[in-house]
């Protein structure tokens, strides 16, 4: 499957889309890393931003240097002929690996029990499964900074809740469908809550302001109340 097997179309006179596909997959999501991957090697002039999602990526641009939309598009489809992207081969857009300790249960995991008892496993195989897999940051969405990371165990798979949270605290961990994601801030929020880490996620200050970017890997560590509380009071 090549690069430009994707539909390319015109949002406003600023951005296009590109679409590869239409569902949550891990393969499909490796190609979009790759596509961004590919573009930003490219370095189109004019291209301002490149935002990956699940199964589409986003180009803004400056219509000053690209009046004709359709020159734009044979650009973007000529960057991406030169990166064959096999699914389920392509490699991530970045192989830094960023660890998160997480304090599972208690105030930190309200739904903790609740997923265990949904899953018929018990808290300790929950926590068990859910650092022992492999997550990829496939994207940034809802609210600034917040990771929609893929690869949960689909054993830990559960629906969300009916009445969402008003307020979720930030470095939340929780688990929504299929997917895990993280908190970066204070958000009302319908996903389950099973830890939260002391890690600052996201600060407008700081260059890059998100901790997580789209195609870094995460590994998720599990870390005792002592550890919790000094991380917390250094992240502070």
């Amino acid at each position: 499957m090549s690069g430009t097997d994707c539909t390319i179309e015109p949002l406003g006179e600023s951005a296009l889309l590109l679409r590869f596909g239409s569902i949550i997959d891990r393969a499909l999501n490796d190609r979009v890393h790759a596509a961004a991957s590919a573009l930003r090697t490219t370095a189109l002039p004019g291209v301002e931003d490149i935002a990956p999602a699940y199964a589409s990526l986003l180009l803004r641009f400056d219509p000053r240097r690209w009046p004709d939309t359709e020159v734009l598009v044979g650009a973007v489809r000529k960057a991406l002929a030169r990166t064959e992207v096999a699914a389920g081969d392509a490699e991530p857009a970045d192989t830094a690996v960023v660890e998160l300790p997480v304090r599972y249960g208690g105030e930190h995991g309200p739904d903790l029990a609740e997923v265990a008892a949904l899953t018929s496993l018990t808290q300790g195989e929950v926590i068990a499964r859910h650092v022992a897999s492999d997550y990829r940051v496939a994207m940034l969405g809802f609210a600034p900074g917040f990771a929609y990371l893929l690869g949960l165990d689909a054993a830990l798979a559960v629906p969300r809740l009916s009445s969402p949270r008003l307020r979720v605290p930030a470095g939340s961990v929780a688990i929504g469908g299929a997917q895990t994601g993280v908190y970066p801030s204070v958000l009302p929020g319908g996903w389950r809550l099973i830890g939260r880490t002391p890690l600052r996620l996201f600060d407008p200050a700081h260059a890059p302001p998100a901790r997580l970017a789209p195609g870094l890997r995460v590994r998720l560590r599990a870390i005792d109340a002592a550890t919790y509380a000094a991380l917390s009071e250094h992240a502070a």
